[in-house]
């Protein structure tokens, strides 16, 4: 009995500090979060005098990362809300709407009359309710100079069907924050985890919330069990079982003044009813089998129509006091709740290629952009180096790895020997993290995101596709344009800070002028 009371004690303690944390955090942004609530405003007044909903067919959109990309759940189409931008000098946030219709290879942008405001980071859940419905909660809103930070925690809704916004207000629901990760379980929209951050403090959070699609009310569960730590950008996805899975993720903590550790989580968890009540959850922590993904933060995921869960890209930063090296991923992983296994999914190649690769022939690998390529070895992964060159004229080498290519939906052992199915490299997307994935038919689709050069920070545009099925080879739907990746250098100037505000893109000037400028892009 002592020793139980000790740790319920200590539990309780613990909760305590966190409670004092998010206190303290919430007094110190409130003035920031004001000063931007201001910004905020003069943007929705700009979005006010939408008051009919447009459709334009347009060029891809302009490079972005932590948007979010939805298949529609009865149309061929693909929806992207949101993201945001940094050129070296100036953040750009959006709450722009694109559609990618898939069969015809094209896109429109839909203007939709009293939109959310501009938001990245944010989650975006779609359910087939009503002809289709997305619903959108939280994200981040940041100064264009990117050293202030306002979290939204509103929840929306887009009707997919009658192409209207609307904002569902109800009490109990989360806190501000981003980087959260939100699942649709049945008729209820579940949401845990995210962070919050100003200029001199963050939080992260490990908490559960329910919102009831049939109500509109928000509930915060309490789960049994030992759950995950605080963390952000982790994967959740729901279970052929009726449970929700969650894995790894992002956190960090003050080790001494100014000077913070971060932790990429590598541990699995899963959260389900207890005896089938729907009022009551527990935590079970698993350790799934097969070939496990490499701790990484920036990683996406998506759906595949069998249950499997698809995790991919990604970023792993080596942190050193004030240095940080990062090592960008491109490999594309599975996880089957059924079998609790992750499996590597690698790239067969065309056909036409193995089949010459066996009779001991060799090509050069398809892409036009390539400079340099490696050749696959009987085991090992391969290095295809690509070089862009930026509108200013500085060459960017990216490189890229990619699995030796294999059978796919098997897990490969340290042993087991692929050199049967080695054959040349198949290029795809270039590594990337906070990238936009989503699956449509058996099809999953890349868009953005971003990867580090340097002191540089490339955001993309390019979108890629490949057949699930067959496993063979990417398609390139949209090509990187070099010429979208500009990067400035920073300035400390007070008047460039404050030109920034008055004309930066997406909101920042007046009305006729962006849409003189969008009809220009």
């Amino acid at each position: 009995m002592g020793k139980k009371g000790k740790k319920e004690k200590k539990g309780r303690g613990a909760e305590k500090t966190a409670a004092k944390m998010e206190k303290k955090v919430s007094k110190r942004s409130r003035k920031e979060e004001e000063d931007l609530e201001a910004l905020i405003v003069h943007f929705q007044t700009l979005d006010a005098r939408k008051t009919e909903v447009v459709e334009t067919p347009c060029s891809p959109p302009s490079p972005r990362l932590n948007a979010s990309l939805s298949a529609h759940p009865e149309k061929d189409e693909l929806i992207l809300f949101g993201g945001e931008y940094f050129n070296g000098q100036k953040t750009v946030l959006y709450n722009e709407l694109y559609v990618y219709h898939i069969r015809k290879d094209t896109w429109t942008k839909v203007d939709i009359p009293s939109p959310p405001p501009r938001r990245c980071a944010h989650q975006a859940v779609m359910v087939p309710q009503g002809g289709g419905q997305l619903w959108v909660f939280g994200g981040e809103f940041a100064s264009p100079n990117g050293e202030q930070f306002y979290h939204y925690k509103d929840l929306w809704v887009l009707h997919l069907a009658t192409k209207t916004w609307e904002q569902v207000r109800s009490t109990g629901g989360p806190s501000g924050r981003s980087g959260h990760r939100m699942v649709a379980w049945k008729r209820q929209l579940i949401l845990f985890g995210g962070f919050h951050e100003s200029t001199r403090d963050y939080i992260y959070y490990n908490d559960v919330y329910a919102f009831n699609l049939d109500t509109f009310a928000w509930s915060k569960l309490s789960p049994a069990g030992t759950g995950p730590t605080p963390r952000s950008g982790c994967q959740m996805s729901v279970t052929p079982q009726g449970g929700i899975v969650l894995y790894g993720g992002y956190s960090k903590q003050r080790v001494k003044k100014d000077v913070d550790k971060g932790t990429r989580h590598s541990d699995m968890f899963l959260l389900k009813p207890e005896d089938g009540r729907e009022d009551k959850w527990v935590w079970t922590r698993i350790n799934p089998s097969g070939v496990k993904p490499t701790p990484r933060s920036g990683f996406s995921v998506a759906m595949a129509p069998n249950h499997q869960t698809l995790f991919s890209r990604g970023v792993c930063d080596e942190e050193e006091e004030e240095n940080l090296e990062g090592e960008v991923f491109n490999y594309l992983y599975s996880y089957e709740a059924t079998r609790n296994r992750w499996f590597a999914g690698q790239l067969k190649g065309p056909k036409s290629k193995k089949k010459k690769c066996r009779r001991g022939r060799k090509e050069e690998p398809e892409g036009g952009s390539q400079q340099a390529c490696g050749r696959a070895s009987a085991q090992g992964p391969v290095e295809v180096v690509k070089e862009v060159v930026a509108e200013d004229g500085t060459v960017v080498t990216i490189k890229q790895v990619l699995a030796a290519p294999g059978s796919v939906g098997q897990a490969q052992s340290e042993d087991e020997d692929s050199s049967e199915e080695a054959s040349s490299p198949v290029p795809g997307p270039c590594p990337r993290s906070n990238a936009m994935l989503a699956v449509k038919h058996g099809m999953l689709y890349v868009y953005g995101g971003m990867f580090e050069a340097g002191d540089r920070q490339i955001t993309l545009s390019d979108l890629h596709c490949l057949d699930l099925h067959r496993m063979e080879a990417w398609k390139a739907l949209v090509e990187m344009d070099p010429e979208t990746q500009e990067w400035l250098e920073e300035t400390d100037s007070e008047e460039d800070s404050e030109e920034e505000v008055e004309g930066a893109e997406g909101g920042y000037e007046d009305e006729d002028s962006a849409e003189e400028s969008s009809a220009e892009d």
